[in-house]
């Protein structure tokens, strides 16, 4: 970035950064205190802002393809809780938010699109189903096969404690940025890529835990 003279940097994160429950989840969480500390570090005039979205429908990995797929084959369609619930947001959204984050960032801020009410994912199986003419636990059965280890029953934008700051667009939201503050990190960073090369997975989850009080590990 610095080579290279780029003007802005935008970061992809996610709403599992949010009180983290997984190494992913933790992983993007420190990713958003480095991004956030390149700023007013003065190491280059580079603007470093952060976008955190939800579930993107039709993305790869997205929940949609996958109850399609499911369906397709007569089912069963999987679901992991009756009560789990996701935002999601569309493929446009999300380009939308990152070229807006690109434009209206001035460096270390977190941009969130107002997503509205999470979407209940047993609703959703049943829409799908429905819409492809079928009837939902008649033609197409749904079964429960449990949350996955460091998996929440819904997920969180925004961490208590994040101070929102409006901005001109009335369908984004902005988190607050903070100062410089590389020196720790790096120290800490270090040693965890020392970890990550011994393949340590407990003492990778301890140093991220330190890092990141938040994250609560799961198991």
């Amino acid at each position: 970035v610095y080579k290279r003279q780029v003007e802005r940097f935008v970061f992809v994160s996610t709403d599992k950064a949010v009180r983290p429950a997984n190494v992913m989840g933790a992983s993007k969480r420190l990713s958003e205190m480095l991004v956030q500390g390149q700023n007013g570090c003065g190491l280059s005039d580079t603007k470093f802002m952060i976008v955190r979205f939800g579930n993107v429908v039709g993305s790869v990995g997205s929940v949609v393809p996958l109850f399609k797929e499911q369906i397709q084959k007569g089912g069963p369609v999987t679901v992991t809780h009756p009560d789990v619930t996701r935002f999601f947001m569309t493929i446009p959204e999300a380009c939308q938010l990152i070229l807006q984050a690109g434009a209206m960032g001035n460096g270390g801020e977190i941009f969130i699109l107002d997503m509205g009410t999470p979407i209940k994912i047993i609703d959703m199986a049943r829409d799908l189903i429905r819409l492809s003419g079928f009837e939902p636990d008649v033609d197409i059965k749904i079964e429960y096969v449990g949350l996955r280890p460091g998996e929440k029953l819904y997920e969180e934008l925004i961490t208590e404690g994040e101070n929102i700051v409006p901005t001109r667009h009335e369908k984004i939201m902005v988190l607050k940025g903070i100062e410089c503050d590389l020196q720790l990190l790096n120290g800490k960073i270090d040693e965890l890529a020392q970890l990550a090369q011994e393949q340590v997975g407990n003492r990778i989850k301890a140093k991220l835990k330190e890092i990141v009080p938040e994250y609560k590990a799961a198991g």
